[in-house]
């Protein structure tokens, strides 16, 4: 990652919610923080809704992170944005913000300026600027989403001292946009498919930090942590939280077997919610995927668990993959959440005595 950034090669990264993606990058960014000539640019696209306030958060960021001071700020925002008529204020903390005279439909048929404001930059103060656009599915959401990503596509890639690492939290969507040969972001950089830590590189960290408060946890109850969240990255420094919180100085087997029953019950208000909004026949499928019937598709079990027909059960398994409830990597089924899966299995169908 890190040589991409300074190479200036476009990085996609894709895997499912809470694998480290965030993460990944955030560290890169500490690792390159020395870099004299390279400012790197990071826009969480999470709370933005529309085109226009993609626009604004990203010219915004920009002139942000490429200027030093103040009045660099408005000298970057009158020369490269003059058309855009800039209004500039600044608010509590020294922020600045950046608004535009011109109307929301003058700014749409003109965004070139913005599009372009980083290169023009970066090319003024012979850096090279990175922008990290967290959350990137959310685009896909904007009113004519395609029309935006072919402009996005058409600008990025003519840029040549701006690079983008683009990345987010919906695995499916992502997938998409830059997989489908159909779309504008299609082939657009390196895609890096982030793949779960191994538990051999866990266990020594999950050691250490115990080892560091003066506390002891043994290299099979650390395996067990790992194991009983899936190497789930999120989950495992969640239940390794729990864990060295209940431990006073020496783990045992049962503070571990504790702490992820607890994790299970804090999160199951929000595992009855998105429950609750499963259809029935999406809901009888997980009993089925998760009580080990393995022909989804015969007569018997169609029957069972009231699937409907064949050709209903693949709309389910194709719905349950799309809303990112189970994973599907080489014709694997997997829960996304491994937390969801020990939460419906245990509580909500009850399979296991």
């Amino acid at each position: 990652m890190s040589q991409n950034f300074l190479s200036g090669i476009n990085s996609v990264i894709i895997s499912p919610r809470r694998w480290g993606k965030s993460s990944l990058v955030e560290k890169t960014i500490q690792t390159l923080k020395n870099e004299r000539d390279l400012i790197i640019c990071k826009i969480d696209l999470y709370n933005v809704r529309s085109e226009e306030e993609f626009y604004l958060k990203l010219a915004n960021t920009v002139l942000k992170e490429t200027a030093s001071k103040w009045e660099e700020f408005i000298a970057h925002a009158k020369a490269f944005l003059s058309q855009l008529l800039p209004q500039i204020s600044m608010g509590m903390n020294d922020e600045n913000s950046l608004r535009f005279g011109i109307s929301w439909k003058d700014l749409q048929q003109k965004p070139d300026d913005i599009l372009d404001l980083a290169e023009k930059i970066a090319i003024k103060k012979n850096i090279r600027i990175v922008i990290c656009l967290d959350e990137f599915q959310n685009i896909s959401t904007f009113g004519d989403s395609l029309a935006l990503q072919k402009k996005l596509r058409a600008h990025f890639q003519r840029h040549q001292h701006v690079s983008y690492c683009l990345y987010g939290s919906k695995r499916h969507m992502l997938m998409d946009v830059f997989t489908n040969t159909s779309m504008p972001f299609y082939k657009f950089g390196n895609i890096m498919f982030l793949e779960k830590i191994k538990t051999k590189e866990w266990v020594p960290f999950i050691r250490k930090r115990f080892s560091d408060a003066g506390k002891e946890i043994s290299k099979a109850q650390a395996e067990r942590i790992v194991s009983l969240v899936e190497n789930h990255s999120y989950y495992v420094q969640q239940l390794s939280q729990q864990v060295w919180l209940r431990t006073t100085r020496k783990c045992t087997d049962d503070i571990v077997e504790q702490a992820h029953l607890s994790l299970i019950q804090q999160l199951s208000l929000l595992f009855v919610t998105l429950t609750e909004g499963l259809s029935n026949t999406q809901v009888n499928y997980l009993k089925a995927l998760l009580s080990g019937e393995k022909q989804l598709t015969s007569k018997e079990v169609l029957h069972k668990y009231r699937l409907g027909t064949s050709a209903n059960v693949v709309r389910l398994k194709r719905t349950l993959v799309k809303n990112d409830v189970l994973d599907n990597v080489g014709n694997e089924l997997t829960f996304q959440d491994p937390l969801y899966k020990c939460w419906l299995i245990q509580d909500y169908f009850k399979l296991k005595k």
